[in-house]
């Protein structure tokens, strides 16, 4: 303030000042993946220093500091500290311009490559002592390398120094001139470049939100979205092709916004999150490779990999933890890869790998095994350690293709039949694959039209009492029937149902029917009404939120009694998240309804949770009970799940008894409910009436029989009197 020369403060300068206050420190774009701003307060006071000297200059900044950093944070120290950077950085570039220029207001009026080195010293001089106390100040206060702060936040933030510098030379040579209008005119002119920049920044932040929500899909999906992806790259072509006629049109700065230019299309062809390449290159690079197919005889295969049970990792531990797992992942396979090969993450948990110049499928399966080995290690991420597998699907260039995305459609389809065959293993692409995913396709077209029609039916199996024979209620087991195929087992079309989600609808609609059947069935004697529904629930169903509503408004619906309802889980389902399972159980027990685990011992169980369960029923699966009779030690393990349930306070149900033998063992383990071929095949309703029928009749002979004995026994008494 003491050098500043009054007599120099005009209307020109206090305009300045207050475009640096109200435009230049309250505007700023955040640079995506880099801790800095684009402002325009660089050429204000570059222009205060060359028209009005250094400290006017100096005092400029530290004003522009105290109101940007008002602008940001509450605390008078951090303000102070940007104030002060602000002044201390300006205050070394105007010596810097004074050693080795001299007056810095006496550079506009000498030659033009003197000039042009001062503007190139003036801006590296202000670039480097800004960004370096700003990082020497982070460096301190996050205890981190002053080198790695600078390089990792503001080497790439140079240009804008640059541009700033070029413009405030612009304005002071042409000020002379036209006057005020010159400031006014660069002033419009960086509010466009300004305003430019930061909407294509808001585009380029959208595209990448929209490439980051996308999700697998089945085949068919597949190719759509391919196809989105290309538009996107075809897009972000578009959008670089108009930055180069931007830049084309704007000369003095045109060195800067190339750089600017690359750094958008790195970020057009490469994932935000990895750094690896994204689906759009990958399938240009493949592309290339199709190509260049039809010179050559050389190989090449495609490996689409999809981490398994990833969104588990993320509902349990949260995102950020998986971002990081997908971090290390990535990291983990480009060490194994050649340098010749090529990595991409196609967004979510998938990722591909590109193998150029192999000599056969087996150079393929060695690089898939090599990927499988390494995930048996684990993954240490903050201070804690993480597993995870993968399954692989490969695609060799034999089969002739034309276009990268035929490839991809059938790498894909060999990863899905890994999933399907156990997870955690991979699987080569043949012919009879791509026949089964379309004739999957199609189940799954006419699966949601059997949903819209409601083509589907009940067979109900009866359960056993098996200490006195007696009927004890029914499972409900859904079919299909199929227009054209007849009659079609859940076990063909249930996992279709599963992956699509249409097994929520199927499920709600069993509930419902079943509930109403079974009610109208206690109607009809009252030697029926203990008799229990068996429901299954998919692990789709118990995903769901509104879970217990569903089963309240099915019992409202069919006026059924809750005690009657069991609603049958699957151990795998169950233990994938306990914690949830638990609370869910304990609400659907306050309703009344009766809970059974399916399949138990087939599962991964965990003791310390079993017990903490509302269970009332542990269901044997069948390929125990089916081997008790060869060896005793698979009898041990039912006569192990009984008395399990028999310490924790619940009942055995037994399913697959086909034999007499199997029976008379499972009584003798004391095994309370049974149910199979050997009693009775899943039955329509028809038959169902015929077999409550016979119960009935069945009943009143016990009653008759009991009676007559009580009688006897009555005479006896009178007889010894």
């Amino acid at each position: 303030m003491w050098h500043l020369p009054v007599e120099l403060i005009d209307l020109r300068f206090l305009l300045l000042t207050s475009l640096t206050i109200l435009i230049g420190a309250r505007g700023a774009v955040k640079v995506p993946r880099f801790n800095t701003y684009v402002t325009t307060s660089d050429t204000f006071i570059f222009l205060a220093i060359l028209l009005y000297g250094g400290a006017a200059g100096i005092l400029l900044a530290a004003a522009d500091g105290l109101s940007s950093g008002a602008r940001v944070v509450k605390k008078p120290r951090t303000i102070l500290f940007n104030s002060a950077v602000m002044a201390c950085s300006t205050f070394l570039t105007v010596k810097s311009l004074d050693l080795i220029f001299g007056i810095p207001t006496s550079l506009v009026h000498q030659s033009f490559s003197r000039v042009l080195i001062a503007v190139c010293v003036m801006a590296l001089a202000q670039y480097f002592s800004n960004t370096g106390l700003v990082a020497l100040g982070m460096s301190f206060k996050y205890n981190q390398p002053f080198g790695q702060m600078w390089s990792k936040n503001y080497l790439w933030s140079s240009i804008t120094y640059f541009a700033g510098a070029g413009a405030a030379y612009f304005i002071a040579s042409n000020i002379g001139t036209i006057g005020l209008f010159a400031i006014f005119v660069a002033t419009l002119m960086i509010a466009i470049l300004y305003f430019t920049y930061f909407r294509y920044l808001e585009e380029i932040r959208a595209t990448a939100a929209q490439a980051e929500q996308s999700e697998r899909e089945r085949a068919e999906a597949e190719r759509s979205r391919a196809e989105t992806e290309r538009e996107r790259a075809e897009q972000a072509e578009r959008h670089v092709k108009e930055l180069n006629n931007y830049i084309t049109e704007q000369e003095r700065i045109s060195g800067a916004l190339e750089e600017t230019k690359e750094h958008f299309r790195h970020a057009a062809f490469h994932d935000p999150l990895t750094g690896l390449p994204n689906r759009a290159m990958f399938t240009e690079l493949l592309k290339a490779e199709v190509d260049s197919k039809h010179r050559h005889s050389d190989l090449f295969a495609v490996l689409f990999l999809d981490l398994d049970r990833f969104k588990n990792i993320n509902d349990s531990l949260g995102h950020t933890h998986g971002y990081l797992l997908l971090i290390a992942f990535a990291q983990r396979l480009e060490r194994i890869l050649r340098p010749t090969d090529t990595l991409a993450r196609f967004g979510g948990d998938e990722f591909a790998i590109l193998l150029t110049g192999i000599s056969d499928s087996n150079d393929a399966m060695r690089v898939a095994q090599r990927v499988q080995d390494d995930l048996t290690l684990p993954f240490v991420l903050e201070k804690s350690s993480s597993f995870t597998t993968a399954s692989i699907g490969i695609a060799l260039s034999t089969s002739g293709y034309e276009k990268p995305e035929d490839i991809l459609r059938d790498a894909d389809t060999a990863m899905y039949r890994a999933k399907e065959n156990g997870k955690a293993r991979y699987e080569m692409f043949d012919a009879g694959m791509h026949a089964r995913a379309v004739s999957r396709l199609q189940m799954e077209s006419d699966l949601r039209q059997a949903v819209e029609q409601k083509q589907f039916c009940i067979h109900y199996q009866p359960i056993l009492a098996l200490e006195s024979g007696r009927l004890a209620g029914f499972e409900a087991l859904i079919r299909w029937n199929h227009p054209k195929e007849g009659l079609i087992s859940p076990t063909e079309f249930i996992p279709v149902a599963e992956e699509t989600g249409l097994i929520v609808a199927i499920g709600q609609w069993v509930l419902e029917e079943a509930c109403t059947a079974v009610n109208g069935w206690h109607q009809i004697s009252p030697t029926h009404r203990a008799l229990s529904l068996s429901v299954n629930l998919s692990g789709r169903q118990v995903s769901q939120p509104d879970l217990v509503d569903q089963v309240k408004r099915a019992l409202g619906k069919s006026k059924l009694n809750p005690h009657c309802l069991k609603l049958e889980i699957t151990e795998s389902v169950v233990m994938e998240n306990a914690e949830t399972a638990t609370v869910m159980f304990k609400q659907l027990r306050a309703l009344g309804v009766q809970l059974s685990i399916d399949d138990f011992g087939t599962g991964y169980s965990s003791l310390s949770y079993l017990h903490r369960f509302p269970v009332n029923y542990l269901k044997v699966d069948r390929s125990f009970v089916s081997r008790m009779t060869e060896t005793e030690d698979n009898a041990e393990i039912v006569r192990t799940i009984v008395t399990l349930a028999r310490n924790l306070g619940m009942e055995v149900i037994a399913e697959g008894i086909e034999t007499e033998a199997q029976n008379e063992q499972l009584k003798a383990l004391g095994c309370q409910y049974g149910q199979g071929y050997l009693f009775s095949r899943p039955v329509v309703t028809a038959e169902v009436l015929t077999i409550l029928e016979r119960e009935r009749e069945r009943g009143a002979e016990i009653v008759l029989s009991e009676t007559a004995n009580q009688e006897e026994g009555v005479l006896a008494s009178v007889y010894q009197m």
